[in-house]
């Protein structure tokens, strides 16, 4: 056992084999047998000076003195200790002089905490999105999830289902709260099998530029006046209506708006409809929002029938739009496309009827079709609170029957329908497939794109509405997260540049609306001025909104909603608390931006005030020596702008820099001034410079706060330019 110990002690033991630690009843072959096993670890047995130190002590008896077992568990430290003589390799290291350690009588430095940057390159990989479908198993469910079955029975568990089996079929209610509780986003599928597939009105989205013809469009189709009863002539709202057609056939419109702020709004009626009409004006062209309408229409797969409305005006150009659409991607039907072409005239009712066959050949061609029966789906367009009725949701039936009295999730809230309300207002029992209607019952308001679920029961309501809810939450903190203002304050400090946070409270009168506003606002950032959203609601302005606006120092915006009552009036003004009202949104948009830029810091800049050019040079002689030695003045005119004495000078010769200092005397017809304009001459000293020549010019630098900008386009776009 010894001996193993010595081996796995490795080179550092071998100074045991040396001729001062060697016993004499072993000759000298075993040592060098015992020291090639050593040395045999560190792959260096033949070559290592110590097997010829210890043929050494074998040759000369130093073997035969002590006992190679006594110092088996030393170290190299511990011999080197020993006075008598050095082992091989090792230095006994020299004491130094003890200095006794002085009493450290200064507190520590305390350093501040710098916390660690976060990488801004990192971004949170997507969720997933799964399909799901009535009668789902445990074991398709792992597979869509990626979750381990062990994992999704004990979710089932805790929502109190009992599962014996992973092939047993689960309810889509199920299904969808346990791939929620897994994480992953879902998407319903609902089976076709055995149901009635009938005919059904198509559903048309008018999209389009602002102010060119949609909603009168509309008007002259339905002999209605919706357009005059807009707040400033624009359509600020998402409108649905069912148009009897003079052939006898209906169809189901959405109107639009077209100021950039409600691109949210376009791509909800994009993703719900069947066809778009697409209205170009025929004196304006084709302009920003009629690109990206497009381009919605693009991404969700669905035809265009372009409408060229205006024909009626002198300076219409139908001919031009057509090769605008054209260069676009747009393949029209007289250039070996399918799209069709309609010149229409709102204001003089002329080509509706072409435009009814031209939507009538489509949806022909499309065959559209729905299930009629079963359980009902729906897609929320708009979502508003009346003070009587409660949260109502407008929203058009996909497939199924929606019937009052049924039990519904819509997104995150859920309800039991109390009335169903056609567009005029007419109470009606049921809702087919096309057909926009507007519920009531709902427990919470909903928000504008989200689908209606029927559920069987309100004890499974309530599950998948706080299941929602939960990841609902759960999404928005991890936006938060990735969307605070530290990056982009790190930078901004890192630049030399001041960032300021403005809160704000919006309130509008429909969901969709909201989130139009907000998102407009959210685009006003800027490197100076982050635009914080902290709370959004439909309704009136009310106490609680002061209340928070105080606590965060929020300004409130308020958009199409009415004046709030004289009470919260006076307590936002005790508060010192801003509250804007507008109904147009191009009104909204540039008041928030004038007062962005109102509180911003600026950037401090040097820019040249004036100039002036030497024409002369005067100098004193003879000074006292209280007065100070010789001075040198420049005799100059100021060509441009002025010259401040409490300025800086910059003398510029040939075009060159070639000193910048204070100016210390600046006289004017013999008095001194402290400004001089453009047009007059001047007598002007720097301090510390005496080498002036005629033809230098001298500019007056001064700082200045320069603020951004705001900026709005002929499309209602708006932005922040620093």
């Amino acid at each position: 056992m010894a001996w193993r110990a010595l081996a796995g002690k490795g080179l550092q033991s071998t100074h045991i084999l040396s001729g001062r630690y060697s016993a004499g009843r072993i000759s000298a072959s075993h040592v060098i047998d015992l020291a090639k096993s050593v040395f045999s670890i560190n792959s260096c047995v033949s070559d290592h000076p110590f097997i010829s130190a210890v043929q050494e002590a074998a040759y000369s008896k130093v073997l035969q003195q002590r006992n190679i077992f006594r110092y088996i568990h030393t170290n190299p430290h511990l011999l080197a200790r020993r006075g008598d003589d050095e082992p091989f390799g090792l230095k006994t290291a020299k004491k130094g002089k003890y200095v006794k350690r002085e009493a450290r009588t200064q507190p520590p430095v305390e350093a501040p905490y710098v916390p660690q940057k976060k990488n801004a390159s990192a971004k949170t990989s997507p969720v997933k999105t799964v399909d799901i479908f009535e009668g789902m198993t445990v074991l398709e469910l792992a597979k869509h999830t990626g979750a381990s079955i062990s994992s999704l029975q004990d979710i089932l568990v805790n929502v109190g289902e009992k599962v014996e089996s992973e092939f047993v079929p689960l309810s889509i209610d199920i299904a969808e709260l346990v791939a929620m509780e897994v994480g992953v986003n879902v998407k319903r599928f609902h089976s076709k099998e055995g149901s009635d597939i009938l005919p059904r009105p198509p559903v048309v989205t008018v999209m389009g530029h602002v102010d060119h013809g949609k909603t009168s469009l509309l008007d002259a189709l339905r002999q209605t006046s919706v357009a005059a009863r807009e707040a400033g002539g624009i359509t600020q709202h998402l409108g649905a209506f069912v148009v009897e057609m003079p052939s006898g056939a209906s169809i189901t419109f959405l109107d639009t708006p077209g100021h950039a702020a409600f691109s949210a709004m376009r791509a909800r009626g994009a993703a719900v409809t069947d066809i778009v009409v697409l209205v170009v004006a025929a004196d304006d062209g084709v302009m920003p929002q009629t690109r990206e309408a497009m381009a919605h229409a693009k991404s969700a797969n669905v035809p265009i029938v372009v409408a060229i409305n205006k024909c009626d005006k002198p300076a219409a150009d139908p001919e031009r739009v057509k090769l605008q659409l054209a260069s676009e991607g747009l393949l029209l039907e007289e250039m070996g496309g399918d799209v069709q072409v309609v010149e229409v005239s709102a204001m003089a009712k002329t080509g509706l009827d072409r435009l009814e066959e031209a939507l009538l050949l489509q949806a022909e061609i499309m065959d559209l079709k729905s299930r009629i029966d079963g359980s009902a789906q729906a897609y929320v367009v708009e979502a508003r609170l009346d003070r009587g009725r409660g949260p109502l949701a407008t929203a058009i039936v996909k497939a199924g029957t929606l019937l009052s009295g049924q039990h519904v999730v819509v997104g995150s809230e859920w309800g039991r329908i109390r009335a169903v309300r056609d567009m005029l207002g007419k109470m009606t029992d049921q809702a087919t497939p096309a057909m926009p209607v507007e519920i009531e019952g709902l427990r919470g308001l909903p928000m504008a794109g989200d689908d209606i679920v029927v559920v069987e029961s309100e004890e499974r309501a309530r599950m998948l509405s706080s299941g929602r809810k939960r990841k609902f939450e759960k999404d928005r903190l991890t936006k938060v997260s990735e969307d605070s203002p530290e990056t982009s304050e790190t930078l901004s400090e890192e630049e030399g540049i001041k960032r300021v946070e403005m809160s704000i409270i919006v309130k509008a009168d429909v969901q969709g609306t909201v989130q139009a506003v907000t998102d407009a606002l959210k685009s006003l950032n800027s490197p100076q001025v982050f635009v914080n959203v902290v709370h959004v609601g439909v309704g009136p302005v009310s106490q609680s909104d002061v209340d928070l606006a105080q606590a965060c120092r929020a300004c409130i915006v308020g958009f199409n909603i009415k004046s709030p009552p004289c009470a919260v009036t006076q307590a936002a003004t005790r508060a010192s608390i801003k509250i804007k009202i507008h109904r147009v949104i191009y009104h909204l948009l540039e008041d928030m931006g004038n007062l962005i830029v109102e509180r911003a810091p600026g950037v401090s800049e040097t820019q040249v005030a004036g100039e002036a050019q030497v024409l002369n040079i005067f100098e004193l002689k003879g000074r006292s020596k209280s007065k100070g030695d010789d001075v040198k003045i420049a005799g100059c005119r100021v060509t441009d702008g002025r010259v401040v004495k409490s300025s800086t000078m910059r003398l510029v010769r040939s075009g060159e820099v070639v000193f910048e200092g204070c100016c210390s005397s600046l006289k004017r017809e013999k008095q001194d001034v402290d400004m001089v304009a453009k047009g007059n001459e001047c007598g002007l000293v720097i301090r510390d410079w005496d080498d002036f020549r005629v033809g230098d010019v001298i500019q007056c630098l001064e700082q200045v706060i320069r603020k951004p900008k705001f900026i709005s386009s002929e499309s209602g776009a708006v932005r922040i330019e620093c």
